[in-house]
């Protein structure tokens, strides 16, 4: 029984951090199934929204739910502001360009935002908005937090769910990433869907940065390059470009790396989830989802 209880524990934390990283990947699914580009910046969106969420707590003393919201919409402007100053004046380059130009602006605001002016190269503690309260089961404790997260993330995907498959502005991103040619023809702004595609994706990795922080509370700078890999990699295993495969992949990616350090060792917690790219790219590099239909 006992042993069955830490099994169940390691799950509910696998689960907590599979849905940080569904949030992130979620952005490069999206991104890519409209532009057709990795955007290796978006790890660092999320590194945004984390900073965004510790002034916002620290500095201003905020209720919590007006963090989330503020983060997400200053997140959003940045992810619009990058598709617009970055990836925009390059849209009918090579995608080689595009892809360098995504690891040129990762890197300059990864160290532009060290500065010592601007945010701080060191590690600094994410201050808990409230204080963390574990529920006890009979053979598993869930606290407050990983409640926060799961409910969170779960509301997060219904809306966008809803904006994806039951508006007008998800249909225009659903025609825009089969076809952009002939989504123009049939009236759509393509400029406008590929924004507000950049803005939806940020402001989920945005919210994924302040819950990420909650979770662990310590922050750098560079806290957007491991996880968003691992988010880029669940995206792959997925199915790059479909929605729910970002999802499940997070998932799965979140749980191999728990369940790695639980049972093997944590210095292998990143190298497995590097296997797992391998092993995907090898069998099957349409990811689980393969090529479906519903793809944004």
């Amino acid at each position: 029984m006992e042993v069955l209880g830490y099994i169940l524990e390691q799950c509910i934390n696998g689960l907590q951090l599979g849905a940080v990283y569904a949030l992130i990947a979620l952005g490069y699914t999206m991104v890519y199934g409209v532009l057709r580009l990795i955007n290796f910046a978006h790890g660092d969106i999320f590194m945004l929204g984390a900073f965004t969420g510790y002034y916002l707590i620290t500095k201003f003393t905020i209720p919590i739910y007006f963090v989330f919201i503020i983060t997400m919409a200053l997140t959003g402007c940045a992810g619009y502001i990058i598709e617009k100053v970055a990836y925009k004046p390059l849209r009918g380059a090579p995608k080689i360009s595009l892809l360098i130009t995504a690891v040129g602006v990762s890197l300059f605001l990864e160290y532009f935002l060290s500065l010592k002016m601007i945010f701080t190269p060191n590690y600094i503690g994410f201050p808990r908005p409230f204080e963390v309260v574990s529920y006890n089961f009979s053979i598993l404790s869930v606290t407050n937090v990983q409640i926060l997260i799961f409910t969170i993330t779960g509301v997060s995907l219904g809306l966008l769910y809803v904006l994806v498959y039951r508006t007008k502005q998800g249909r225009a991103m659903r025609a825009v990433s089969y076809d952009q040619e002939a989504a123009s023809l049939m009236g759509i702004d393509i400029d406008r869907t590929i924004s507000m595609t950049f803005i939806v994706g940020a402001a989920l990795a945005g919210l994924g940065g302040i819950l990420y922080g909650i979770a662990y509370p310590q922050i750098n700078v560079f806290m957007g390059v491991m996880p968003g890999i691992k988010s880029f990699v669940a995206a792959v295993l997925g199915g790059i470009g479909i929605i729910h495969g970002a999802v499940l992949g997070g998932l799965i990616i979140g749980m191999s790396e728990v369940f790695v350090s639980a049972f093997l060792s944590s210095t292998f917690r990143d190298g497995v989830i590097f296997i797992v790219l391998f092993l995907v790219l090898l069998l099957k590099p349409s990811g689980i989802f393969g090529k479906r239909t519903e793809k944004v």
